[in-house]
């Protein structure tokens, strides 16, 4: 936006919200100036107005607004329905030739989402992209990876000014699921309740963060390879208390000790090596990760991490029989994984 003018017109397709938002102030700012929008931005919902309508808007002229903004939502809902009928072509017509005849000063776009781009709702939105397949200026919105997800983390917290250890990074990161819309929310959070004089702990996170029982999925995993039994059942009642879905967390385990297992076999000592493995291998990983997994090559030779290995496929089948005892289940593997033997 700061070195082109803006397109026409615009199909911003995917559901990640961060982003989306970001780009959208962008392009309004660029268009309308820094000043009062009202004027020149027009809002319409697919679901209540039809295409053709919006591009009968488009093609209006404004007394009061010389340049403007049409933001048409929920694109999706423009799809034909079932067999398509002559209307519906009438429009898809209308589109092709309002991008090939687009009015000067006008920018629209049309905003679809609703739909991932994986999984059931991949079809669906491909024939979002092919519906709209005239518009030449696409903008996709796909969920941050890991490693995206931690740069717009960084940047956040250096514009705040807080001091976000790597680790902490790490856990913030992976607590919240790499959601972007999530993370800026609790850094700024974390900024009011932390401020700039003292650095970010783990426990501020665990005191802040929605549903941060998975730092202490974390203390479980960490007090697992260092063999400390004590500290592992602690976390492990910690869990418990906190109704903590224990598949899950077990699944946090599995994922563990299995990098820690290959590792080994590669020979891989320090984190070092261990990044650079992942990288090689597209295993996606991260300093803190890194250092955990080196941490737990350290604490259990191969053959342990071997029956550890084991040990979690059977604890994952005995939580899935009828009626198990969960507590029972996951003490029982504490016990295991901490025997030295």
């Amino acid at each position: 936006m700061a070195k082109a003018a803006p397109a026409p017109v615009y199909l911003f397709l995917g559901p990640e919200t961060w982003s989306r938002d970001r780009c959208r102030r962008a392009l309004v700012g660029r268009v309308l100036g820094d000043g009062d929008h009202e004027q020149g931005l027009t809002r319409h919902d697919l679901d209540s107005v039809s295409l053709a309508e919006v591009l009968d808007d488009a093609r209006s002229f404004s007394l009061f607004a010389p340049v403007r903004v049409i933001w048409a939502s929920a694109a999706e809902a423009a799809l034909p329905k079932g067999r398509a009928s002559a209307e519906d072509s009438v429009a898809g017509g209308e589109l092709a030739d309002y991008v090939r005849n687009p009015v000067p000063g006008t920018v629209v776009v049309f905003d679809s989402s609703r739909y991932e781009f994986e999984g059931e709702d991949k079809t669906k939105n491909e024939r979002v992209a092919k519906f709209y397949g005239t518009i030449p200026d696409v903008v996709e919105f796909r969920p941050h990876t890991p490693e995206s997800a931690r740069r717009v983390a960084q940047d956040l917290a250096r514009e705040r000014g807080l001091r976000l250890g790597v680790s902490e990074l790490g856990l913030l990161v992976e607590s919240l699921g790499a959601d972007a819309g999530r993370i800026a929310a609790e850094i700024e959070k974390l900024a009011l309740y932390v401020g700039t004089e003292r650095p970010v702990t783990a426990e501020d996170i665990a005191a802040l963060v929605p549903n941060a029982q998975a730092t202490t999925i974390f203390a479980l995993v960490n007090a697992l390879g260092r063999g400390d039994r004590k500290r592992s059942l602690d976390s492990l009642d910690t869990l418990l208390r906190e109704g903590e879905y224990l598949p899950l967390a077990l699944s946090f385990l599995a994922t563990q000790f299995r990098l820690a297992l290959a590792a080994h076999e590669a020979g891989l000592r320090n984190s070092q090596q261990i990044l650079g493995w992942a990288t090689r291998e597209g295993v996606r990983m991260w300093r803190d990760r890194a250092d955990q997994v080196a941490a737990t090559v350290a604490a259990f030779p191969k053959p342990r991490l071997e029956r550890a290995v084991a040990r979690l496929f059977e604890a994952d089948r005995a939580l899935r029989d009828a009626r198990p005892d969960d507590r029972v289940v996951m003490e029982e593997l504490v016990l295991s994984l901490t025997s030295g033997k």
